[in-house]
């Protein structure tokens, strides 16, 4: 039975299987978190690329042959999966969204890579270290955008020289950082767009000042 075994290996390409297996276990731990957090990219999408990037090293490695090159196959993941990536990504408004899941795609690409090479331990780590930034960093990060988040104020105010620098000054006084300020003229009205960076407790009081000191037709927020 001993002897037979390599050959049985061999035969049904049991490596090979055990390598998707693996490639789908890392990928569904990474796919769960986001489908957890509600993310498009879930637990279903994160296993088929996890599972096809092993699925399409093995095979680059195998066509390829002893005197080949493994990595041009391989080396097309890197390019297609940014399709994938690109898609995930919206912007709308001014804001752009799904950076992180787009960013996970590639991340989870580069794990499929690894365990079709053979670096099972290194994915593994790899998984580890991606379910810590993913997870145990969100708290932190929520902490900081709550201590320096950015308000984007629109305002529609009467076309005088000094309104611009009058708005800008009304903002710096209640302690936040002006980060872009702009205007234009439309028809007797200017209107004049600026974004702020500040603790997120400051915000509302700005967002008051402004429509009571600036005389503003108008005041519209985009967080």
């Amino acid at each position: 039975m001993i002897t037979i075994w390599p050959d049985l290996v061999r035969e049904l390409r049991l490596d090979l299987l055990w390598s998707l297996v693996m490639a789908m276990v890392l990928g569904a731990a990474i796919g769960l978190e986001r489908e957890l957090h509600g993310k498009a990219a879930g637990l279903r999408t994160n296993i088929l690329i996890c599972v096809g990037a092993t699925l399409y090293t093995q095979l680059s490695i195998y066509l390829a042959g002893p005197e080949g090159d493994p990595g041009r196959i391989a080396a097309q993941i890197v390019t297609g999966v940014g399709f994938i990536g690109a898609g995930t990504i919206l912007h709308a408004r001014g804001n752009v969204s799904g950076l992180t899941s787009a960013a996970t795609i590639w991340f989870v690409a580069a794990i499929g890579i690894a365990v079709g090479a053979g670096a099972t331990l290194e994915a593994t780590g790899a998984t580890l270290l991606v379910l810590l930034v993913l997870g145990l960093l969100r708290p932190l990060e929520k902490y900081v955008n709550r201590y320096g988040g950015v308000t984007r104020v629109t305002l529609d105010v009467e076309p005088r020289p000094e309104a611009v620098s009058e708005i800008e000054r009304i903002v710096v006084q209640a302690g936040l950082e002006v980060q872009e300020i702009r205007s234009e003229q439309r028809g007797d009205r200017m209107t004049v767009h600026i974004s702020m960076r500040g603790p997120a407790r400051l915000h509302d009081k700005v967002r008051l000042e402004l429509m009571r000191a600036s005389g503003a037709y108008t005041v519209s927020v985009e967080e």
